[in-house]
């Protein structure tokens, strides 16, 4: 369960699983804005407050903001599912 304000984990799995390739315009904005809206909440979180279950989410989303690739787009693009950018 995701603490108050974040997207659930869920939410991000099923986003991160679906290919970019088979996902509508209007999916792609909305899961960009729903991960940038994560991202921001979860830097304005102090870590103090977070929940473990949201400390490994944020872990595994790359919610560190280091403007590093998350560990789920490492797997997506691994298994060919990611958009052709490369980070």
């Amino acid at each position: 369960m995701a603490d108050t304000g974040r997207q659930s984990m869920t939410d991000k799995a099923a986003s991160t699983m679906k290919p970019d390739s088979q996902k509508s315009m209007t999916e792609q904005v909305g899961d960009k804005m729903k991960g940038m809206s994560d991202s921001v909440a979860s830097t304005l979180q102090p870590q103090s407050e977070k929940s473990t279950t949201q400390k490994v989410g944020d872990s595994m989303s790359g919610n560190s903001n280091e403007g590093q690739e998350s560990l789920m787009e490492k797997a997506k693009h691994a298994t060919g599912m990611g958009d052709s950018e490369t980070k």
